[in-house]
């Protein structure tokens, strides 16, 4: 499993891709504690579309950030084009009223730059492109 995270002004986005199993939980877990102060709230983006395989672990990741969020009484989580098993088991498990869905991380990144309360014309270099590579 390759994980890259990337901070933004407004927001983190996460992509994940290859496998995302029980081992690989561990991992993606990690990574989300790693970056849970990178943005206000915090603003997390999911894209998961590149991911090959994922069993319950994702579904226990994507819970245990909005458990966090919940306890912080602060947060957001982003899903960026979740394929349709996704959206039915976040469906199935009632999760999927507490996630947010879009269709590409570059319009999310966008819209949330212009939400009320942001700088709508952040200066040049604000947006800190600081991506950890989280590969094996």
């Amino acid at each position: 499993m390759r994980i890259e995270t990337i901070r933004h002004l407004h927001c983190t986005v996460v992509r994940a891709s290859g496998e995302l199993d029980h081992a690989g939980r561990v991992r993606f877990s990690a990574c989300i504690n790693a970056v849970w102060d990178w943005s206000e709230g915090p603003v997390l983006v999911f894209d998961l579309a590149d991911l090959d395989f994922y069993d319950s672990s994702v579904i226990g990741v994507l819970a245990m950030a909005m458990q966090r969020m919940e306890e912080q009484r602060s947060g957001r989580i982003i899903l960026v084009r979740p394929d349709g098993h996704l959206l039915s088991v976040l469906r199935l498990t009632d999760l999927l009223s507490r996630v947010e869905l879009r269709g590409s991380v570059e319009e999310t990144v966008a819209e949330l730059m212009l939400e009320p309360g942001s700088a709508a014309a952040p200066a040049r270099g604000s947006e800190a492109a600081a991506v950890r590579d989280h590969s094996p």
